[in-house]
């Protein structure tokens, strides 16, 4: 079977080592067969366990935001779509590692800043009205200590008010963030880029 690469890993902007050789389209196949049989090369990469649970939150939301946007548009923008897949994208890039700080010499502890997008994403899944699309780290996160500013895009649900929302995703990042690394967070910066209907996932952002 063919596939328009336009969907597939190159269109996205990363590379296949990003996934350790597989592709988007391969994880997509993967998840559609219940990801059974296990294949052991994705379930043990970082990238693809990252890449495969944003896939999964995006198709649970995925179909009724279509089904909305048909109802109101005759022909869809589907940029808005775009840019959650390729904040998957990033995502799923293991970029710089970031060191925690350590009492012995010898220790080496670290997690990647892939990993820190993912928890930014995770976060945003327990915010009612919220979708998130990229985020950014700002700051030499390679140096344990140096001040880090968080920068994240999002989309909110129409009739939600949009600065309490901001503020309750700003809290739930903090507090993952707080929880799982050691980052000098120094503030987190939500940027509000479209209002659509959203699924709320249940809850009152109110």
């Amino acid at each position: 079977m063919t596939r328009d690469d336009s969907t597939g890993a190159n269109a996205l902007g990363f590379e296949p080592e990003d996934l350790d050789g597989h592709t988007m389209d391969e994880l997509s196949d993967y998840l559609d067969a219940g990801r059974i049989p296990v294949d052991p090369t994705i379930e043990a990469s970082p990238g693809c366990r990252i890449a495969l649970d944003a896939l999964e939150r995006l198709r649970r939301l995925g179909p009724a935001l279509l089904e909305q946007d048909t109802a109101v548009e005759p022909q869809p923008d589907d940029n808005w779509v775009r840019s959650i897949i390729d904040g998957i994208a990033r995502d799923a890039r293991a970029g710089r590692r970031i060191p925690f700080p350590v009492a012995e010499p010898d220790d080496d502890l670290a997690i990647t800043e892939g990993a820190v997008r993912g928890l930014i994403r995770a976060a945003g899944d327990g915010v009612p009205g919220v979708l998130v699309g990229r985020s950014r780290l700002d700051g030499e996160v390679t140096v344990p200590g140096a001040p880090v500013r968080i920068e994240v895009e999002a989309s909110v649900a129409y009739g939600f008010p949009i600065a309490r929302l901001a503020e309750r995703l700003r809290e739930a990042i903090g507090e993952r963030l707080r929880t799982h690394t050691e980052l000098n967070i120094t503030g987190i910066d939500v940027v509000v880029h479209d209002v659509r209907d959203l699924p709320t996932r249940g809850g009152d952002a109110r």
